[in-house]
């Protein structure tokens, strides 16, 4: 027995020793509000606001042809008693066709703006974590963690030096640009504004 504890304690030395050293190397490391980087910087605004834009205009389409049927209802309805039955089931069913019609269209927009918006989200999510990524090296950040993370005080939030970079170049930079110099003093992560 005390054989095995003799060829056991510089084994455990050394372990321990071993053990030390990472913990003696200070990390550096910041959380990054993703759902806050996605709404605020400039990239994000740019596209949810051409989404908006483009979701509006396509509804503006469905109302102006919602306005037609409904039209065409009013006047079946106010003529009805002057019409004769052929004229009465023609009406009827040009009124379910035009009503299929709306309905398929809007299945259609909405199907098309959904891909559209999780097709530029994707894009958007990527030119965001290549940013954070190149912020994350440029401020010597040895992890940086997002999404399910319960608690983390300002000093290590970097959402607001990701988002001051972000506006320093504009909405355009997002596409494929690489990230600039960092902004913050002597490689300081800068505190979020309001936090």
């Amino acid at each position: 027995m005390k054989r095995l504890v003799k060829t056991m304690i510089p084994g455990l030395a050394a372990l321990a020793a071993l053990a030390a050293g990472p913990v003696h190397a200070e990390l550096k490391i910041g959380v990054l509000d993703y759902g806050r980087l996605m709404d605020e910087s400039p990239q994000g605004k740019v596209l949810l606001e051409a989404l908006r834009n483009e979701a509006g205009t396509k509804q503006r389409e469905l109302q102006t042809a919602a306005q037609t049927l409904q039209g065409k209802r009013d006047k079946m309805t106010k003529d009805r008693a002057t019409m004769s039955p052929d004229q009465v089931t023609r009406a009827e069913k040009d009124i379910r066709d035009g009503e299929r019609d709306l309905a398929r269209r809007q299945s259609e927009i909405q199907d098309d703006f959904n891909a559209r918006r999780n097709e530029e989200m994707s894009k958007l999510q990527r030119a965001l974590i290549e940013e954070v990524r190149g912020y994350a090296k440029t401020q010597n950040f040895d992890l940086v963690i997002t999404d399910g993370v319960i608690y983390a005080t300002p000093t290590i939030d970097i959402t607001g030096g990701v988002l001051q970079l972000l506006q320093s170049r504009g909405p355009a930079a997002a596409a494929g640009a690489r990230p600039a110099a960092p902004a913050a003093p002597g490689g300081a992560a800068p505190k979020p504004p309001g936090r």
